[in-house]
């Protein structure tokens, strides 16, 4: 504070003034002792009035000598705008002692009330020194006016004092903080008779009023009702300055008035001498009428009375205001020793928090200079009491704190208290620093990231070395769209999107999809495609080592090569393999890709119901997408993958389109050569593409969908097909997923027979890999548990330690610490009974310590089977690894079935053929037909074709006697097919169950060594059916030696079934059933018959 100091120095050495000086006599509120009575209230009533037509004129301090205009009498303003000098009212007379002739350096007044040390320099004059002419030596009766012109005297700039002892004075209430003693404090004012009060103070000279903090922080208000409502510690402070807060012309009472106040000292309420409330005018009889003198007339009334406490003389004039007055009682500070250590210590830590603060907050640095600058007349960080009222007014702690400062008059007590706020203040301030320390580092480090970026973007343009990010961009797009062969329409739109980019700032949103779109536009392969392989030799060579059989589909792949290679280009073919699951339809396409060079790509549609999946989104939509086709493209990177649409026969249909409609434009091959994609919106030449798909069966795919498809049926395989696919495939790769690569296990063909025929019959090999995978894990348990722990011990060691080299010593010891790392336990929880809620759940002291489970990168190493261990799987013990056999006979009758029972050959759902028996009986009823065993609608129409058939022909198959003679009039028929649980369907079986019904009616067995299959109709054509490889493996396995088929499928049997599955049947083709029966019952009595009935 040395520059405040200096400026206050410089100050006192320029400062002079000069004062008014008044001859000491009465004041002027002094009545003469000999006038008393009605003399007394005229000559207060004179008074009162004159004072009530007086303007107040303030004046202030200044540093240079007094002008002329100073030396004028200081009332010379109108009572009133714009009234003439010359007309001024008479009584200013009043104002000015026609006796006063000098001016004297010291005074009276300057004894009683020198101004503080503290005082501002503009406070306006005292009451005792703003007035000179009531006081006079001379006393002027009332009822004698004053002279119109009173004489001028030479006056001077008056000497501004604040009086000691002011015992009354108008109460302000001040909401949310105290005012301090020597610092200044705005407040606004609204109630209209408060204002109008202050008004008519600062016109009588007397501008002091006490100020009170409210109890109540939410209240505010400008009088006080009740004392309890204010504390009653407040200051004595005086008004410098009066604004006018909002200005009404036009109605007075809502002028509102911004009040400067001044404190001076501390104040203490004593007395509510009038709380607000306007006093009550008593009305008094008429007097007689009497002629009033020029005097009296000119009196005003005497103030109405009240009730209560008296108010004094300074402050009867309130009395017709509707305001606060108190009676009031001076505190001063208790005496004290300013070289004391506490005190000194307080006032030591005060200044060193204040530093801190101001360092912390510039507005608290800014509030504190403009403080201290005004306390020019004494150095408050030397004065303790002065400095605990400068820490508390300079805060903003909380009110009642504020308010105990102010009641301190112990000044080790006030300082305590204003350095608790001031500590307050300081934690506010470190807390605010903080906040906006975190604030602006993190802006300064996204700012300092941006500049240092716009730097680098800079260097590198001007090196030449980058350009910024959109021409970055846009350079590589055309890089891209050079190395491509785009199509002329796709040119085209490719420059009106980039021209579009260019000129769209990077912020855009549309910029952003018109660049998603050339990342597309620009990664489809134009004109780039595989050099494929059209060598037939190396695609027999593949196409063999991964499969075992299909000829049909090999053949097929190999006539694509060939003209492939004679064309120099092949166009793209749709291909649909069918067949039941696990043949290897899935596999058969990757080896097609392998043996033709070409990317491969796969997807399934299997339940696909949105068309956007094949055809796209439209770009309009947020998140927007090509089909399945331009992913793949993408993908594989050229226009000739070969792509697998798999399961095909199982597309859905959705709201939101069918999908199998929108596979029409990119499967037909008129059409595909310009597919338009929704998203693209250009076309798209998928002419070189081979598709090929997958399905189970033909019967729920489209027909127009089937029509543009190629269609390869991929019949199950024959038991020796099966064994070779175990041994050279299935075998190995499940023996080295067991880990048991180099150990000596071996399944035995003998025991690969054994499986196929009793585990796995199934027309795929998908179930059959699944009983090898479990043989071989079967073994490997068995030799980890005969071996034990000696043998395969657990590693104790880090597996990190394990698997580093022992060559790099370096690498090895930084290895564990990158490969290992610990995780949060994630166990299931326990299998124990719900406890109750209340309870504690027990954890024990290892799991408190085990929270941790440790993870690493490092993949462990396998172990390696002793050569001294030997597993050999064979029939005998095949039971111990897959468990009992899952079928145990192939034929249901062993020995010659009663009458009424034939054999049928059936396709099951799994790809995989059965034998059928088919068992028929009669009963007495009423030639009705009964029908059991899940069969559908078509095996019961077959029925009752058979039934039918037979009945018409009753007499010619000699089970009637006369052509005419009624047949089952008085019979129930009912026939069954065994195993009732498995749902069967198809025409197959019309043959086998005509069979059945004779053999019925004639009492005739049939040989359990005959199986039949075909359709017949009601005249008795035997129709052709299809699944004869299935339904003919399984007569073999079940040691059929006579098959009578449909002469329809002769073509399909010698051409499609294996010779070693005929081999040792002996294979009937026939046209009609008379055919089938006279083969059924060859050597049968009834035959002989036939011969003349039943000819063929």
């Amino acid at each position: 504070m040395n520059i405040l100091g200096s400026i206050r120095a410089a100050t006192r050495s320029t400062r002079s003034c000069s004062r008014q000086l008044c001859e000491p006599g009465p004041s002027r509120w002094a009545v003469p002792s000999e006038l008393s009575g009605p003399s007394r209230v005229a000559l207060y009533a004179s008074r009162a009035s004159l004072a009530s037509r007086r303007t107040f004129y303030s004046s202030t301090v200044t540093d240079c000598a007094p002008t002329a205009a100073v030396r004028l009498p200081r009332w010379v303003n109108n009572a009133k705008p714009g009234l003439p000098r010359d007309e001024e009212p008479s009584d200013a007379a009043d104002n000015t002692d026609s006796s006063q002739t000098g001016i004297r350096l010291d005074s009276a007044e300057d004894d009683q009330s020198a101004p503080p040390a503290s005082a501002p320099p503009s406070a306006p004059p005292s009451s005792s020194s703003s007035s000179s002419g009531d006081g006079s030596d001379k006393p002027d009766p009332p009822s004698s006016p004053p002279p119109d012109n009173p004489p001028s005297s030479p006056t001077s700039i008056s000497k501004q004092s604040v009086p000691e002892t002011y015992p009354q004075v108008l109460a302000l209430p001040i909401a949310r903080r105290p005012l301090f003693p020597g610092f200044y404090k705005a407040v606004v004012i609204r109630n209209p008779q408060v204002v109008s009060a202050i008004k008519e103070m600062m016109r009588r000279g007397q501008p002091y009023l006490g100020a009170f903090l409210l109890k109540d922080e939410n209240a505010d208000s400008d009088i006080i009702t009740d004392i309890n409502s204010v504390h009653p510690v407040g200051v004595f402070a005086q008004i410098t300055s009066v604004f006018t807060a909002s200005s009404n012309k036009e109605d007075d009472k809502d002028e509102g008035l911004t009040a400067v106040l001044y404190p001076h000292r501390r104040i203490r309420i004593t007395e509510l001498v009038k709380g607000g409330q306007i006093a009550k005018v008593q009305t008094t009889e008429e007097a007689p009428a009497e002629t009033p003198t020029d005097s009296e007339a000119q009196l005003p009334t005497p103030p109405p009375e009240r009730e209560g406490p008296p108010m004094t003389m300074q402050t009867s004039f309130l009395e017709k205001y509707t305001v606060s007055v108190v009676n009031v009682e001076n505190l001063s500070t208790q005496p004290y020793n300013k070289d004391d250590q506490y005190i000194r210590a307080f006032m030591s830590e005060i200044v060193s928090v204040f530093k801190d603060i101001a360092q912390l907050n510039p507005l608290f640095r800014d509030q504190i200079a403009n403080f201290s600058i005004n306390q020019v007349a004494s150095n408050v960080f030397d004065e303790p009491d002065k400095l605990a009222d400068f820490a508390a007014a300079v805060s903003t702690g909380d009110p009642n704190e504020l308010q105990d400062v102010l009641e301190s008059l112990v000044v080790d007590d006030r300082l305590r208290k204003a350095l608790l706020v001031l500590k307050k203040e300081l934690i506010n301030a470190q807390l605010q620093s903080k906040l906006a320390r975190d604030v602006d580092s993190k802006i300064a480090k996204r700012q300092r990231e941006y500049y240092l970026m716009e730097q680098l973007k800079g260097i590198k343009k001007e090196l030449g070395m980058e350009s910024d990010g959109k021409d970055k961009l846009i350079e590589k797009f055309k890089e891209r769209a050079a190395s491509l062969k785009m199509p002329e329409a796709v040119r085209k739109v490719f420059d009106e999107e980039l021209n579009k980019l260019m000129h769209l700032e990077p912020a855009a949103s549309e910029a952003n999809v018109t660049r998603n779109y050339l990342e597309w536009l620009t990664q489809i392969p134009w004109g780039r495609h595989s050099r494929e392989n059209y060598s037939i030799a190396h695609a027999q060579e593949v196409l063999d080592e991964d499969h075992y059989g299909l000829k049909d589909v090999k053949d097929r792949i190999l006539e694509f090569l060939a003209v492939g290679k004679l064309r120099g280009t092949v166009e793209g073919k749709i291909i649909c393999l069918v067949g039941p699951p696990g043949v290897g339809k899935t596999s058969i396409g990757k080896s097609i890709a392998r043996a033709l060079n070409r990317q491969f790509f796969r997807f399934s549609v299997g339940g696909l119901t949105d068309v956007a999946e094949i055809k796209g989104h439209r770009r309009t939509y947020v998140g927007a997408l090509p089909g399945k086709i331009i992913q793949a493209l993408k993908r594989v990177g050229t226009e000739n993958p070969l792509v697998l649409i798999d399961e095909v026969d199982k597309i859905g249909r959705g709201h939101n389109g069918d999908p199998s409609s929108a596979l029409l434009e990119m499967l037909d091959p008129e059409q595909n050569t310009a597919f338009l994609d929704h998203y693209m919106d250009v076309p798209v030449d998928l002419s070189r593409v081979l598709f090929v798909c997958t399905a189970n069966m033909l019967d729920t795919i489209p027909a127009p969908l089937l029509d543009r498809m190629e269609v390869l049926e991929v019949s199950g395989y024959v038991s020796e097909e099966k064994a070779q696919i175990a041994s050279k495939y299935l075998g190995p790769q499940a023996k080295e997923a067991a880990g048991l690569k180099d150990a000596d296990v071996e399944l035995e063909p003998a025991a690969v027979d054994a499986l196929i025929k009793y585990y796995c019959r199934e027309s795929g090999v998908r179930n059959l890999k699944k009983h090898i995978d479990k043989i071989y894990r079967k073994a490997a348990l068995k030799i980890v548990q005969d071996l034990g722990e000696e043998v395969f011990p657990e590693p104790t060691a880090a597996p990190a330690v394990e698997a580093t080299s022992a060559t790099d010593t370096k690498k090895s010891e930084d290895e564990p610490a990158k490969a290992t790392s610990t995780v949060e336990k994630q166990d299931p929880p326990p299998d124990t009974p719900g406890a109750p809620e209340t309870s504690t759940p027990h954890t024990s002291a290892e799991e408190k310590e085990d929270k941790e489970r440790i993870v690493t990168t490092v993949e462990r190493k396998p172990m390696k089977v002793p050569e001294t261990v030997h597993v050999h799987i064979t029939p005998d013990n095949l039971k111990d690894y897959v468990g009992p056999a899952v079928y145990h006979k192939d034929r249901l009758y062993v020995h010659p079935p009663p009458a009424g029972v034939s054999t049928g050959l059936g396709y099951l759902g799994n790809g995989s053929g059965a034998v059928m028996p088919i068992e028929a009986l009669a009963m007495p009823g009423k030639g009705g037909l009964q029908l059991t065993g899940k069969l559908g609608e078509v095996i019961k129409e077959s029925a009752q074709i058979a039934l039918s058939w037979v009945k018409s022909h009753a007499y010619e198959l000699g089970i009637t006697k006369t052509p005419e003679e009624l047949f089952l009039t008085d019979k129930d028929i009912h026939v069954h097919m065994p195993e009732g649980s498995i749902g069967k369907e198809g025409p197959s079986a019309g043959t086998a169950l005509l069979t059945a019904f004779v053999s019925l009616f004639t009492k005739t067995k049939v040989s359990p060594d005959i199986a039949m299959t075909g359709e017949i109709s009601l005249v008795g054509m035997v129709l052709p059916v299809g699944g004869l490889k299935e339904k003919i493996l399984a007569a073999h396995r079940a040691g059929t030696k006579t098959i009578i088929a449909p002469a329809g499928n002769r073509p399909d049997i010698e051409e499609n079934v294996p010779e070693s599955v005929k081999t040792g049947i002996r294979f009937v083709y026939v046209e009609d059933v008379k055919e089938v029966l006279h083969e059924v019952f060859r050597d049968e009595p009834v035959a002989e018959r036939w011969k003349d009935t039943l000819r063929l």
